[in-house]
């Protein structure tokens, strides 16, 4: 099996053919305060978000991945690698798993999955994650998975007007 697999799910690069579910992801207003949206995007924005997509890690510094339920073959959410910094080996991870595939172990998997590519492939140092202190499911998820709440960044944002806390969570590799 691939690195970017299980016998579950599998991570793949985004395609022109993804845009109609980037639109409707990017777009789902219960998302937007975790990916701190404040507007919709346009088909046109995304387009070319897609056709840039094929960057480099190194030149980009982000990578997205498609989330693929291997039995169905649909798309069930994305994952992304932020803020690289390869001088200094680390990244920032965030996940999204639309809403009919929550609860499934998918978001775990991929995680994991995604964990293994950053360490292994980019040979990073770290990867961490910015979490709303309310979002006691993002919380149970990066812990499982062994990353340490190490700081908390107060009234960190703002929503419906109300301000949140966020916790950041670090996972060091600890084979480098």
């Amino acid at each position: 099996m691939h690195i970017l697999e299980n016998q579950h799910i599998k991570l793949r690069a985004l395609e022109p053919e993804d845009l109609n579910f980037l639109f409707k992801a990017e777009n789902d207003y219960n998302f937007w305060e975790v990916s701190n949206t404040q507007k919709p995007f346009s088909k046109y924005i995304l387009k070319q978000y897609l056709e840039n997509s094929h960057l480099d890690i190194y030149e980009a510094k982000q990578l997205r991945m498609v989330i693929v339920e291997k039995e169905s073959n649909d798309n069930i959410g994305f994952i992304d690698l932020f803020d690289f910094s390869p001088q200094h080996k680390r990244a920032g991870v965030g996940i999204l798993i639309i809403e009919k595939f929550q609860n499934k172990g998918y978001a775990f998997q991929t995680l994991e999955l995604l964990i293994e590519y950053a360490f292994a492939i980019l040979q990073l140092n770290q990867v961490y994650a910015n979490i709303i202190t309310d979002n006691t499911k993002s919380i149970s998820l990066f812990t499982k998975l062994n990353f340490n709440q190490v700081g908390i960044k107060k009234d960190w944002i703002i929503n419906k007007g109300e301000f949140k806390d966020v916790a950041f969570y670090q996972l060091i590799n600890q084979k480098i």
